[in-house]
């Protein structure tokens, strides 16, 4: 997980080493924790996460990536800046956006406020030269804000997410640029802020697959206390999720497994229960299969979550 910093020209990882967090629950724990430390400021730009997770996906030897990046504010357009004209926050995210284009990496950005995110829109929309259509932009409040009910703004919130990621990865498929490194010079994130005292030791069972860590935590002038529920999660083992990498991974950029990369176009849209039927039920959580597979499904085969939502897909 990369959170931008100092005057939109870094990001920080948010554990020392780029060591990633242990699923979203760990991701918004130490986004809490790392809060209260920092000091918010102007102008914003997403160029520089997205040229961190264009080198995190060509670090991996081109294995497919989805950038997730939560906003709460659009690209900075100064009040001096022309009709027509672009300020230079706006040049850089359109020129990041451009040359991730040519990466296997598609973009996800969920704006969460009242904006304005106008143009967020454009961005979807309307930024030409690129290699395929790689970013899509989800307006979060405005679907919690609809008078329906909560499990279906989940499960229109998912679908709005992931719906071009099919088609995303596809385009990286006929455009070979799937398992082909192309030697840019990766952006290093900057450390995490210093004022929370952190160690943490991880090991890794090629064999078993098994993913252990431990964690301790000291305070210092920020006041934090560890919360009980992160204790019980950081000890134990778990297994090591497929978008963790051993150079460097996090939630912002998840990986899809390397069984993927060899499959065609067309196994992709089929049901990944069967193997037969297109897939046309989605989950809240997201994942798809066929109808006749998932309709009396629990949980969800690829993520394990408990199924609310079913929406038939047409």
């Amino acid at each position: 997980m990369l959170a931008a910093s100092t005057h939109d020209q870094e990001v920080f990882s948010f554990y020392p080493e780029n060591q990633p967090c242990n699923g979203f629950e760990e991701a918004l724990e130490r986004y809490r924790e790392i809060v209260p430390t920092l000091r918010l400021a102007g102008p914003t730009s997403f160029a520089p996460i997205i040229e961190t997770a264009i080198g995190i996906a060509d670090s991996t030897g081109g294995q497919y990536h989805v950038l997730l990046i939560i906003a709460d504010g659009q690209v900075t357009r100064s009040v001096d800046t022309q009709s027509g004209q672009l300020s230079p926050q706006e040049r850089g995210t359109i020129d990041a956006i451009v040359k991730a284009s040519h990466f296997p990496l598609s973009i996800v950005l969920v704006g969460v406020g009242d904006g304005p995110w106008d143009m967020m829109h454009k961005f979807d929309d309307n930024i030409p030269a690129r290699s395929f259509d790689n970013f899509q932009f989800v307006n979060f409040t405005e679907i919690m804000s609809k008078s329906i009910a909560a499990d279906r703004k989940e499960a229109e919130f998912a679908l709005s997410a992931l719906m071009e990621i099919p088609t995303q990865y596809k385009a990286t498929l006929d455009l070979q640029l799937l398992g082909r490194r192309q030697g840019i010079p990766p952006r290093v994130p900057l450390p995490p802020p210093t004022r929370t005292h952190y160690s943490r030791s991880t090991s890794f069972d090629q064999q078993s697959g098994v993913y252990s860590r431990s964690s301790s935590f000291g305070q210092q002038t920020s006041g934090f206390q560890q919360s009980d529920s992160f204790k019980q999660r950081q000890h134990g083992a778990t297994r090591r999720p497929d978008s963790y990498s051993s150079e460097s991974s996090q939630p912002a950029a998840s990986r899809i497994p390397d069984t993927y990369a060899s499959e065609s176009s067309e196994s992709t849209l089929s049901c990944a229960i069967c193997m037969d039927k297109s897939k046309d039920l989605a989950f809240g959580c997201g994942h798809q299969t066929c109808y006749d597979c998932g309709k009396n499904l629990v949980r969800c085969p690829m993520c394990q979550q408990h199924i609310t939502t079913r929406i038939r897909l047409y």
